[in-house]
């Protein structure tokens, strides 16, 4: 139905933005700037919202959190924090003892080691260790297996392990599962009941990123060196201190990063870019591609990639970003 007179819709409809009118139920929702109609659906997380009077009516399952450390140095707390921090020590990511009542013994921690994986003081993620089970069980991550120590004399294991296309996926009975790519990306994700019971360089996941910079000594901090330092596990190793931008270091590679990169804000994403900001997944994209100057280019650069796609499943968004000649996979050997 047109509108009449100055733009006028008749009684009980509304303008539609175009020079017509419609019913007021027949109107879109907007979410990440996009527009959906009545009766389409969106994933949030584990939910799913369904676009009703203007409005989106959502389920509200409890979802479990999320924290993710890829490339060089760069974490995503379970409350949405972002922030860099490069170290060359082994580190702790999360833990479930945190000096509070009740929490002393733990039942996980997982610990990553970082090293050099270039000349410019990067670091990258390259190995794994997880405590379960007040530290009766340790399994260290390598690139080819599982190594797993027993200590105590419980006959029920606490886990599962398991391998998910290119990631190695561990699953334990009190709700952390575990995803690694055998390179330098790690998810974590965690039940809802450990919310505000954690701490560790994946925040403290109270649902306020403010707050995660929360040191080992349980102090809240602004300076993210005085952070990342403070959940070293052993005290011998060196504090990490800041280093200087990778392409600033290695100019020559700076194109060819920029070049690389630009595919994130490319239309190979376009689906996602209403749903996942894409510039800071860029930004260190092109860093990571700066920082490998040792070898392993191409592998900073497709792990920066791969982040970002992975923030894309996460909302709903299954982007078919890999060919031939970017990043390839070998369907034969992960089948």
């Amino acid at each position: 139905t047109q509108c009449v007179s100055g733009c006028v819709c008749p009684a009980g409809l509304v303008l539609d933005g175009n020079g017509g009118c419609i019913a007021e139920e027949d109107c879109p929702c907007i979410h990440n700037e996009a527009m959906y109609q009545p009766g389409e659906k969106i994933s949030v997380d584990c939910n799913t919202c369904v676009c009703k009077n203007r409005k989106w009516e959502c389920t509200e399952n409890q979802c479990l959190g999320t924290c993710a450390v890829y490339g060089d140095g760069h974490y995503n707390t379970f409350d949405d924090k972002r922030f860099s921090f490069n170290g060359n020590c082994e580190y702790t990511l999360v833990q479930d003892h945190c000096g509070k009542s009740g929490t002393a013994n733990g039942t996980f921690r997982v610990i990553t080691e970082n090293i050099p994986c270039g000349n410019t003081g990067t670091t990258c993620s390259k190995s794994i260790k997880v405590f379960l089970e007040v530290w009766s069980y340790e399994l260290i991550l390598g690139e080819e297996h599982v190594s797993v120590v027993k200590r105590g004399q419980n006959d029920e294991v606490p886990y599962t392990v398991r391998y998910m296309g290119m990631y190695l996926v561990i699953e334990t009975t009190s709700g952390l599962i575990l995803m690694w790519d055998k390179k330098t990306s790690i998810f974590i994700k965690l039940s809802p009941n450990f919310k505000g019971q954690i701490c560790g360089l994946c925040g403290n996941y109270d649902g306020n990123g403010i707050n995660d910079f929360t040191t080992r000594s349980q102090s809240v901090v602004e300076n993210v060196l005085e952070f990342g330092n403070s959940w070293k596990v052993s005290s011998t190793c060196p504090d990490a201190s800041s280093i200087k931008d990778p392409c600033s270091t290695n100019p020559y590679r700076k194109s060819w990063s920029e070049k690389q990169c630009s595919i994130i804000n490319s239309d190979v994403f376009a689906a996602c870019h209403s749903q996942v900001e894409p510039a800071k997944y860029y930004q260190a994209c092109v860093t990571d591609a700066c920082a490998c100057d040792t070898g392993g280019d191409c592998d900073c650069f497709c792990t920066a990639v791969a982040a970002y796609a992975q923030a894309c499943s996460e909302v709903g968004v299954c982007i078919a970003w890999r060919t031939p000649s970017i990043c390839p996979l070998f369907c034969d050997y992960y089948n």
